[in-house]
């Protein structure tokens, strides 16, 4: 099977040499001309014309440009929106019935906060580890054990009719699998472990990340849609480095051996790949802000279960489209960020938004998987 070149997409490259042939071009074409209109005069002009058009169409590029990126920034800022609109709702509801239920009084949830703090009372650095790695860890574990069933035997089939990429994984390589899971596990445990022990003592420096008072449920998601941002920055730029051709074969090649991921490999990676691309960005927002313990770990669940869903390789009826990261993995040299901004900006998703992939990459609200509503295109003489 040949081997695919991790190549760092810079289209700006691109667009100079096109500029370039095409001017060229328009330079052979003036040397084919009869003798008789060969004058300095009439070349000026043609090639004034040249120049004028290409300006012509490179501003045209950097409005059609500047829209998209637009779109995108919009895109976001309504999921972002969206996503503390319904946990504000959620948590309001949530809130309520549980007082109605259990017949609490006052606050539910700094109650239960209260009940967990005294039972880990003088053990601060405990409370933060089971709340910021034993948790998230759980909840990664729970989610893809259920993947796992699905991938490892094709059942139940109401999942792995909405595959994404439909000849692969049926079923997934038992081989591959050994080996992603006790990278994982090994990343998990000497990598993501030694880093939140870390991060505790830099949130302790700063402020006290468990203490016995919760922050506001506004102040949480001001937080979390801030973790977004910077996520999206970090990630961007340190997965794009990784994909430099210097780097990619030594690190990042690991992770794209999976050229149709599943949901474990969202963390199969080089161990230097996992602390710069995978931890850094999720863990310097709580970092920064000086973040509750609380705030902190639905962060990491949140985390942990966005990039499983990225790489799950399912497109499943009101979740959030894998699409953008499959095509990724896919072909490479496309879609590195987590909502697509800066990938808009970078013109680092220009052929995904050319392909089928790009019109099924939406919120999917039937049963319909997308793969028969959106099919592909048939290939000249099918």
């Amino acid at each position: 099977m040949k081997e695919e070149v991790g190549a760092v997409g810079f289209t700006d490259k691109d667009r100079y040499s096109n500029s370039v042939s095409h001017i060229h071009s328009s330079c052979q074409t003036l040397l084919v001309l009869p003798v008789k209109i060969r004058c300095p005069s009439l070349y000026i002009y043609i090639f004034a014309e040249r120049r004028r058009a290409v300006k012509s169409s490179a501003s045209s590029s950097q409005q059609e440009g500047a829209g998209g990126l637009w779109d995108s920034v919009k895109k976001g800022a309504v999921v972002i929106g969206s996503g503390i609109l319904f946990l504000a709702a959620f948590g309001n509801s949530l809130t309520w019935h549980l007082q109605r239920f259990w017949g609490a009084s006052g606050d539910f949830w700094q109650t239960l906060w209260t009940k967990v703090y005294l039972a880990f009372e003088g053990h601060d650095a405990a409370l933060f580890f089971v709340g910021t790695m034993l948790a998230p860890t759980l909840v990664f574990w729970v989610l893809n054990a259920f993947l796992l069933l699905v991938d490892t035997t094709g059942k139940p089939s109401f999942i792995t009719r909405y595959r994404i990429q439909e000849d692969k994984n049926t079923p997934v390589d038992p081989v591959k699998l050994k080996q992603a899971v006790k990278t994982v596990l090994f990343n998990q445990v000497f990598i993501s472990g030694p880093m939140v022990v870390v991060v505790y003592l830099l949130v302790s420096w700063t402020g006290d990340p468990c203490g016995p008072e919760l922050p506001t449920f506004h102040r949480g998601l001001i937080e979390l849609a801030i973790f977004s941002i910077l996520e999206e920055v970090l990630f961007y730029y340190s997965h794009r480095l990784f994909h430099h051709p210097s780097l990619y074969k030594h690190f990042h090649k690991q992770h794209h051996e999976w050229t149709a991921p599943i949901g474990v490999v969202s963390i199969y990676a080089h161990p230097l790949e996992h602390v710069i691309s995978n931890m850094l960005p999720v863990v310097i927002g709580p970092v920064i802000m000086g973040s509750h313990i609380t705030t902190t770990s639905v962060w990491y669940c949140l985390a942990l279960v966005s990039t499983t869903i990225s790489h799950c390789g399912y497109h499943l009826p009101f979740l959030p489209s894998p699409e953008f990261h499959d095509f990724h993995h896919l072909r490479f040299n496309q879609c590195y960020g987590v909502f697509g901004v800066l990938d808009r900006l970078h013109g680092t998703d220009a052929k995904f938004r050319q392909t089928k992939q790009y019109e099924r990459h939406t919120l999917l609200t039937s049963l319909t998987p997308l793969t028969q509503s959106i099919p592909e295109t048939p290939k000249k003489g099918q």
